[in-house]
């Protein structure tokens, strides 16, 4: 389980910065209609996998 949460959390970074990246609302942190989704995924997804780094 932890490992397959690694990888959604690895797949959402890459997706939120590729998309930051050609984005200049996003890139400046303000979110477009489509980065928005993409970065409350990434951040949800790094906030589960700290939590179950903590408990450890």
């Amino acid at each position: 389980m932890a490992d397959d949460l690694h990888t959604r959390y690895m797949r959402a970074s890459d997706a939120w910065r590729t998309h930051r990246k050609g984005c200049s609302p996003c890139g400046s942190g303000q979110y477009c209609p489509t980065g928005k989704p993409l970065y409350q995924r990434f951040a949800d997804l790094q906030d589960a996998y700290l939590r179950g780094l903590r408990s450890r």
